[in-house]
């Protein structure tokens, strides 16, 4: 795509309500809305191909033409259905471009762990972090080298090399990733296979025996 056709165009709508929503969405369009900055929030309605389009370059700061009127809007959040697939909502904030804003940023893991051709794996404790940046300057993703990293060895979050002018707001103690033994996956010897605990005996109801139908029978 060009840097013309990441310029999203929008429309505002008057109906709202899940019965107009689900309408929209099945015309291939999503509701939003545009709120902060102490102004009446404004629903909108996007075309949902365009959207993920846009989406698919990780930008933050959206360029929206509204009715025409070309504007910048800080992408808050989208909601998802119950399968997490489909998008049925996103959220835009107003925005000062001069102002600071705290954001969740994605995280690359950049290099194959030194660790790895020992035979060690590499266990992932966290994918993205929060950080605080002028809103014009928010990257699309921070990436992180983890080629140096030996079996027994971690790194935390304070390790990841912040762009200048950005300040981390997660917690810098976090463990972000790992370089461990394998784990062996140990078969059971025949003694302690013996010693495993069985399934219970399930007790049925016991049948009568040949002649006790009859008895049964004559006592009732």
């Amino acid at each position: 795509m060009s840097k013309q056709e990441l310029i999203l165009k929008a429309q505002t709508r008057s109906e709202r309500g899940k019965k107009s929503n689900a309408k929209l969405r099945k015309q291939g369009s999503i509701p939003a809305i545009i709120y902060g900055h102490k102004k009446e929030p404004q629903a909108l309605v996007l075309n949902e191909h365009d959207f993920i389009e846009v989406l698919h370059y990780g930008k933050k700061l959206m360029d929206i033409v509204v009715d025409g009127k070309p504007d910048k809007f800080l992408l808050k959040e989208i909601q998802y259905d119950h399968l997490g697939k489909k998008m049925i909502h996103v959220d835009f904030v107003r925005v000062d471009l001069s102002e600071k804003v705290t954001v969740t940023v994605p995280l690359v893991f950049k290099g194959t762990a030194v660790g790895t051709t020992e035979g060690g794996v590499t266990e992932e404790h966290l994918d993205s972090i929060e950080i605080e940046c002028l809103v014009t300057e928010i990257p699309e993703s921070i990436d992180v080298s983890i080629k140096g990293l030996k079996i027994g060895e971690f790194m935390h979050v304070k390790d990841i090399v912040i762009p200048a002018g950005m300040k981390l707001v997660t917690d810098p103690e976090l463990l972000l990733i790992a370089c461990k033994e394998p784990v062996e996956m140990v078969e059971p010897s025949p003694e302690e296979a013996a010693l495993e605990p069985t399934s219970p005996e399930v007790i049925t109801e016991r049948k009568p025996k040949e002649g006790e139908e009859d008895e049964e029978a004559a006592k009732k």
